[in-house]
């Protein structure tokens, strides 16, 4: 890039507020707390800046193929935008979908996902 681009002074942020980099998931990992319950485990890492609280998802093959992955990462997300206000700011949350969460999103839908995600962001907002 140019010095005239804009993005060239701009420094790099993760889009929409999203762990990106393998660091910032073994951070959480490691120096988190974590919180758990059949369908998900929720690790929680205070990282100490004042700005909005960050997601990072782990989906694996043992909850399905990519159709139903993908169906729970965006009910995971869109339930962690609703319950934005239990998570303290500044907080990197990790969230691994276990198994059941695909049953749950089925069988409850996002209503579902989100109370369980809601319990467990309580848990690890207290800790």
């Amino acid at each position: 890039m140019d010095e005239q681009s804009p993005r060239a002074s701009t420094p790099r942020r993760p889009r929409r507020g999203r762990l990106s980099r393998s660091a910032e998931f073994e951070r959480a990992y490691r120096q988190g707390r974590s919180h758990a319950d059949r369908h998900f485990v929720v690790y929680a890492f205070p990282r100490g800046a004042d700005d909005e609280a960050r997601l990072g998802l782990s989906v694996s093959r043992k909850v399905g193929g990519a159709i139903e992955r993908n169906r729970v990462k965006r009910l995971v997300r869109e339930a962690f935008a609703a319950e934005a206000d239990v998570v303290p700011a500044g907080h990197d949350v990790v969230v691994v979908a276990r198994p059941g969460a695909r049953e749950l999103a089925e069988r409850e839908g996002l209503e579902g996902v989100r109370c369980a995600l809601r319990e467990l962001l309580e848990r690890a907002g207290r800790a």
